[in-house]
């Protein structure tokens, strides 16, 4: 707000109304009201801190009125104004009070119930403070940060990473990135972060053992954007005097752009989520074919997979961890900053309620992604100590009192009972210093331009001083965006009320970069509107520097400007994540002034060369800044601590710790890559179809049950063999039939004969397939997916004849019932070439080799997905989770959710909803599991009578990109059918790579009962407007189905 001088003036305006106002001159709107004495409301509400605005702006227009009764009338309704918003702020902020004190009863309920499931007793460490004192990796945090200090220490572990070759994928999605010439503050989406996750990839991949990293980002192929983001790879340049050891063909940093979403158009990220599976989709398909060449570089001929994916913010975060539970690779996470931070800040200011602010930023999608990352993250990587303590513990996911628990079992190898939870490395950004000479010089010692021989001034120089009445004295240093949330304004005015400060000093101001202030944003341009204004009100001119342009190039001679006047670096923020800035300016040689609030306290524990400030403190920003410019002695110390100190944030040192903590991931990769070099000397005569019999003869004689993991048929007397031993029999089936398949040469699609032929070709059906066609129509066996089945089936008869189509039935159904439905409707099993059942927690195939068991389970597929699976622990929860949910309104309280042993497997608890409009939405059962930090996707499905709780990283949609990673499905020959509506996981089915089209008319009684009370409307999330994406209408015949996959370029006109 720009100054609070306004005040004083409405006082005297109420006192010139005198202490009561006359009937006959109080306006109609006091008359309507009753009694009302405009001084309590005032100092009530708004002398107690409320502020405005756009109450500044109705002043503004109030004091430019001349007549006294018009003037005194608008005063008046602005008091009305103010009296209605700090009402509306009452009601958010007691809202605000009553969701504060009911997620803390759920978590302490959830921690207790979490404790007593883990019956061992607590050890010491689990009670005592030295585990309080403990951060979340097992490092102290008292002191300073655990980081190294010399060069022996270096090189000793450089010479323990010669020999790896490790491969990391980075992923930053919205923004512009580039390896050079970055244009940070171009807008709000191009920051700190671009250039943090480049500068990360350069220096991953300079360091010893990191063979390949590469950045992905999105494709900007738009006329309002540069060319260069339009390229789909740019080798970012690394440092090759460093430390890097490796040099091959394909070794380096890249910056690889996928394309997803609008492909000629520039949105910001709060429009990116509708197109994150289409992003997933492309970046799965280059990491494979990356996986495969540096294979052939490397591997030996074995793909080689990525040691890590690494999100950066919530949309890429929320992709990390998609592809993280389709290639099985363990996942890292950084926030940079934090959707529940946002959103407690933005109801604190109380001007939008939590619809207007979801609306405007999509914040409930952006905070479901960042829990579903607590969930998939082995490591969550934080700037600061704060970020953990403040921020993340305002999620469902984190506890860190329960974290603490957790991490004593584990160090004394006693059972979690299925619950899991990151761990929290405190890894501060690096950056690169070896170009860095801090200057010597100051402005007294140095003569104009390139007079005796001397180096031209950078022209950025002449743009800063052409500002100053006086360029030689001290240059106070503001580097930011302009955004509210920098404070630049408070600083200004500091600087402009403290009349020895701007005796000494210079002010300079880098707000981005604009060509029209009327161009810029509306929060963006109020703010420097505001800021010209101050300078304006104090005369400032001569005084404060706000240059239009600058280049990221010349930021380095900013600093060195600023250093070179013995100037002082600011960063006044009301809270700061971490503050890179910071590092910069003290690499440089500039003591700071930075506000107390977040990451600055752990730099300035660590560089120990400036002051901290409270932001809010007008009159201690100006002392601190006051101390610094006039003590010499004190400058200099600062200067001399920040160039002694800096090393400790370098890159390499970043990079260290961040590889270390990889290295403590347990590896992971699909399992049937382990395998496929166990038993070369066989592989040739070993044959798909010859496993496959094999699995057959197994489970005819071991009588292997439909579900494939549960055998309840206890009465057969025969079935004499130890369960394990016929699982293990089984897998071992399984894994010669993987072998065989992975062996086999043959890439040509089959013949019409060949395909005709059940016992030619290959296994599955799916790899000979041109198309596959998904039917994920959840709807009833009975009522809308028979008709919708026969349809299609009609649509695309030759087709199907030929062979060039297949089918897959994704379903909430288990196998035995695929089984029966199949039976009544006249199906064979060889209908569909594969089942996803259970919602994504089964998988099978279908075979001509077996009339009685025609199914065959993909057990590579359960160790795929078992990822953070809870087991009999997450069991025991879910089955007390429904035991307490019991229809109050009945007069007997009958139970509303039960367990269903029947349907249930070992990777899908069943239960069912007797009562589908009473129970709680699956947000919540969602927000029980995670706050008892146990991992599980609970999927509400056939119309709310359902509910399937599968692994996390489990669905139907991830089953379709482990059928692309394991037979080499392509997923843009995919075409998957859905209703109008669905199950809890329909988002999922629809965008990517494949196509979709949306059979109107079918499941619309799912929208009501299991999407009403979603975290955020399927409207945000859903592509509609993707090519991809077409819509039937009601009753459809299967003419008109033909048509419309004519449209998608699926089938010949």
């Amino acid at each position: 707000m720009a100054g609070n001088d306004w005040i004083n003036s409405y006082l005297e305006a109420i006192l010139d109304v005198g202490p009561g106002l006359d009937d006959k001159k109080s306006s109609l709107l006091l008359r309507e009201r009753g009694r009302f004495s405009p001084t309590r409301y005032f100092v009530e509400e708004v002398i107690t801190g409320f502020d405005e605005t756009d109450l500044h702006r109705s002043w503004i227009r109030a004091q430019a009125t001349r007549s006294p009764q018009r003037r005194n009338t608008r005063l008046e309704n602005m008091c009305w104004r103010i009296w209605n918003l700090a009402r509306q702020k009452k009601q958010l902020e007691g809202e605000q009070a009553q969701w504060m004190a009911k997620r803390r009863q759920e978590r302490e309920r959830g921690r207790r119930e979490a404790v007593a499931d883990m019956s061992e007793d607590l050890s010491e460490g689990e009670k005592g403070d030295i585990v309080a004192d403990m951060s979340s990796h097992g490092e102290s945090t008292r002191g300073r940060l655990p980081r190294i200090s010399s060069v022996e220490t270096m090189e000793a572990w450089v010479s323990q990473q010669r020999g790896k070759k490790l491969y990391i994928v980075l992923i930053s999605l919205h923004g512009l990135i580039r390896g050079e010439n970055m244009e940070l503050g171009r807008d709000s989406d191009t920051g700190g972060q671009v250039k943090y996750v480049v500068e990360l990839a350069r220096a991953l991949g300079s360091m010893p053992g990191v063979y390949r990293v590469d950045l992905l980002t999105r494709q900007v192929s738009s006329p309002e954007v540069d060319w260069s983001y339009g390229e789909p790879t740019e080798l970012a340049p690394i440092s090759t005097d460093g430390l890097m050891t490796e040099m091959g063909e394909s070794s380096g940093a890249y910056i690889i752009r996928i394309p997803f979403g609008p492909r000629e158009k520039y949105i910001p990220k709060e429009q990116l989520w509708p197109y994150i599976p289409e992003f997933v989709d492309g970046a799965l398909n280059h990491i494979i074919q990356m996986s495969k060449v540096l294979g052939e570089q490397i591997g030996s001929g074995y793909p080689v997979w990525p040691v890590a994916i690494h999100g950066h913010y919530a949309d890429a975060g929320d992709s990390a961890a998609l592809l993280s539970g389709a290639l099985n690779v363990p996942m890292l996470f950084t926030g940079h900053s934090l959707g529940r931070d946002k959103l407690e800040q933005l109801l604190a200011q109380g001007r939008k309620s939590k619809d207007e602010i979801n609306s405007t930023y999509k914040i409930m999608r952006r905070i479901e992604a960042e829990e579903l990352t607590l969930d998939a993250s082995e490591i969550v990587i934080t700037s600061t100590r704060q970020e953990i303590d403040e921020q993340w513990r305002l999620y469902d996911g984190f506890d860190p009192i329960l974290e603490r628990k957790l991490r004593a079992r584990i160090k004394r190898n006693v059972s979690c009972y299925g619950r899991f939870m990151p761990r929290m490395a405190v890894i501060p950004p690096g950056m690169e210093f070896h170009h860095i000479v801090p200057h010597e010089g100051d402005m007294d010692g140095e003569t104009e331009g390139s007079e005796d021989g001397k180096t031209p001034d950078p022209p950025i120089w002449a743009e800063i001083m052409r500002f100053f009445s006086n360029p030689r004295k001290p240059m106070i240093l503001a580097l930011a965006r302009p955004d509210p949330k920098k404070n630049l304004t408070t600083l200004v005015k500091a600087f402009g009320e403290c009349r020895p400060l701007r005796d000494l000093a210079n002010l300079t101001l880098i707000m981005g970069n604009r060509d029209n202030i009327d161009e810029m944003s509306s929060t963006n341009s109020a703010l420097l509107l505001s800021i010209l204004k101050m300078i304006d009100k104090y005369d400032l001119y001569g005084q404060v520097a706000y240059p239009k342009h600058h280049k990221q190039s010349d930021v380095p001679d900013i600093y060195r400007l600023a250093a070179k006047t013995k100037g002082v670096f600011i960063n006044p923020a009301f809270i700061e994540p971490f503050g890179l800035t910071l590092i910069e300016a003290a690499a440089y040689g500039l003591p700071m002034v930075a506000t107390k609030n977040g990451g600055p306290v752990d730099i300035h524990r660590v560089l120990d060369n400036g002051l901290l400030v409270d932001p809010h403190d007008q009159q201690a920003i100006a002392d601190a800044l006051l101390k610094l410019v006039a003590d010499k002695q004190l400058w200099a110390k600062c200067r001399a601590n920040g160039l002694k100190n800096i090393h400790l944030f370098s890159w390499p040192e970043h990079c260290k710790t961040y590889l270390s903590r990889i290295a403590s991931c347990k590896p992971r990769q699909p399992r049937w890559l382990r395998s496929i070099d166990d038993d070369d000397e066989n592989s040739e005569t070993d044959s798909p179809s010859d496993s496959l019999r094999d699995i057959h003869d197994i489970s005819l004689n071991l009588r292997f049950s439909l579900d494939g993991e549960k055998n309840d048929n206890k009465e057969n007397a025969d079935n004499t063999l130890d369960p394990e031993v016929r699982r293990s029999k089984l897998e071992n089936a399984v894994l010669s039939l993987s072998k065989g398949a992975l062996k086999s040469t043959s890439k040509s699609w089959s013949s019409d004969k060949a395909d005709q032929n059940p016992g030619a070709g290959k296994f599955p059906a799916i790899r000979r397939r041109r198309h596959i066609f998904v039917i994920a129509v959840d709807c009833d066996a009975s009522s809308g997916l028979s008709g919708s089945v026969k349809k299609i089936f009609e649509a695309v008869e030759k087709e199907r004849a030929e062979g060039s189509i297949g089918f897959i039935l994704a379903t909430s159904f288990n196998i035995s019932e695929v089984q029966s439905f199949l039976l009544s409707e006249g199906m064979n099993p060889t209908d569909f070439d594969a089942y996803i059942c259970n919602s994504g927690g089964d998988l099978y195939y279908s075979s001509f080799h077996s009339e009685q068991n025609p199914f065959v389970v993909d057990l590579y597929y359960h160790s795929h997905i078992e990822y953070r699976w809870g087991g009999e622990g997450l069991r025991k929860t879910l089955v007390r989770w429904a035991a307490s949910i019991i229809d109050k309104n009945g007069e007997n309280g009958d139970h509303i959710v039960v367990e269903d042993e029947d349907n249930s497997a070992d990777y899908c608890y069943t239960f069912k909803v007797c009562k589908p409009g009473t129970v709680p939405p699956s947000k919540e059962l969602r927000k029980v599991m995670r706050i008892q930090a146990l991992r599980c996707h609970a999927v509400y499905c056939q119309n709310g009578s359902r509910i399937n709780v599968i692994p996390v990283l489990a669905s139907r949609s991830q089953a379709l990109r482990y059928l692309y990673l394991r037979w080499g499905m392509d997923l843009s020959k995919l075409v998957v059918f859905v209703g109008e509506s669905g199950d809890t996981d329909y988002e999922g089915l629809i965008g990517g790579l494949r196509k979709a089209v949306i059979m109107k008319g079918l499941c619309t009684n799912a929208s009501s009962l299991i999407h009403g009370n979603r975290n955020y409307p399927l409207s945000d999330v859903l592509p509609f407007d993707s090519p991809n994406v077409i819509q039937a209408d009601e009753e459809c015949s299967s003419t008109e189905i033909r048509c419309l996959l004519e449209k998608l370029a699926v089938l010949k006109g």
